[in-house]
C-alpha cells in the first residue's frame, strides 16, 4: 500500500537520524450518519528522506494513543478496536473500524514520543492526522461544516485551513498551515505528496511549497487521489545523556475524490 501520509514534508533531518514517519487513513472521507469507516495506522519510508508513501514496516500500536475525535469534542479510544493486518511482525498495518453516530466532522488522530536509533540515538516526536464527515444524505453534502480547524496542541502540527472533506476535489486548493509548539512557523518545507509518486531530490516544485511568515502553505491537487501532507523540523538539544537531537514530524492525510461530493464536478 503507498504513502497516505497524505501529505507535506519539511525535510530538514539527515537520513542516519531521521525516522520513520507515521500517517493515518481512512478508507473514504465522506459517509452517511451511523455508517462506517476503516482507521488504518501506518509507517512510511525514510531511507529516502521520505519522498513517496510507501510503507516501510509496521508500527507498533503501543507507540502512542489514536483517538477519533467527533463533533462532541470528546476523543474515542481507538486502540482495543485495532486488528492486525500483516502476516509477518514488520509486514502490513493495523486497522480500526468505526460507526460515526453523529452529523459532522470527524478526526482521526495519532501521536508519539520516544527515542529511536538509526545510528545514533534521536528523540522523535510524530503526530499524524486525516478527517472524514459524516452527512446525514450523500445526495445533498454540506460544505459548512466546522471542526477541522482547530488544532490539537501537537508540537508540530499541520492545521488545515480550508475543509479537507467537503468541498473537495481536483481544482479545490488544499490549504494548511504549519503551527510549532502552538506557534506559527514560517519557511518550513511542506511536501503534498499524491500516491503512487516520488517527488524529485532536493526541493520539488511540483509538489512541495514553502510556508509564508504566518505558516500557512497551499496545494491545489489536479486530479483525485490520496495526498499525503508532511512537514519536518529538527533542532539540537543539548545538556541531555540520552539523546542530542528532537526530530519532529507532522503528518495530514487528505482524500481527494475525482468528482467534489458537493456538487458532481
Amino acid at each position: 500500500m503507498t504513502r497516505l501520509c497524505l501529505l507535506a514534508s519539511v525535510l530538514l533531518v539527515t537520513p542516519i537520524a531521521s525516522a520513520h514517519d507515521t500517517w493515518v487513513q481512512t478508507n473514504t472521507n465522506l459517509i452517511r450518519v451511523g455508517d462506517a469507516v476503516h482507521v488504518d495506522l501506518m509507517l512510511g519510508n525514510h531511507g529516502n528522506d521520505h519522498r513517496d508513501f510507501k510503507l516501510a514496516s509496521k508500527l507498533d500500536p503501543e507507540s502512542g494513543p489514536l483517538t477519533v475525535t467527533g463533533p462532541d469534542g470528546k476523543p474515542i479510544d481507538l486502540k482495543p478496536k485495532l486488528a492486525d493486518l500483516g502476516y509477518a511482525p514488520k509486514e502490513g498495518f493495523h486497522s480500526a473500524k468505526y460507526s460515526a453516530a453523529k452529523p459532522g466532522i470527524y478526526t482521526v488522530a495519532h501521536i508519539s514520543d520516544r527515542i529511536v536509533n538509526h545510528g545514533k540515538p534521536v528523540r522523535s516526536i510524530r503526530s499524524a492526522k486525516a478527517f472524514f464527515l459524516a452527512s446525514p444524505s450523500l445526495d445533498k453534502v454540506r460544505t459548512d461544516w466546522t471542526g477541522f480547524e482547530k488544532p490539537l496542541g501537537h508540537q508540530l502540527e499541520l492545521v488545515p485551513e480550508a475543509s479537507p472533506v467537503a468541498p473537495m476535489g481536483p481544482g479545490t486548493p488544499i490549504k494548511v498551515r504549519v503551527l510549532f509548539k502552538g506557534k506559527p512557523m514560517p519557511e518550513a518545507r511542506v511536501s503534498f505528496i499524491p500516491r503512487g509518486e516520488t517527488l524529485a531530490e532536493g526541493f520539488d516544485k511540483t509538489y512541495e511549497r514553502t510556508t509564508d511568515a504566518l505558516g500557512r502553505a497551499s496545494f491545489t491537487p489536479k486530479t483525485g487521489n490520496y495526498y499525503l501532507v508532511v512537514v519536518h523540523h529538527k533542532e539540537a538539544v543539548a545538556g541531555n545523556k540520552d539523546y542530542d537531537t528532537i526530530s519532529y514530524s507532522a503528518t495530514l492525510t487528505v482524500f481527494v475524490p475525482e468528482l467534489c461530493p458537493c456538487c458532481g464536478e
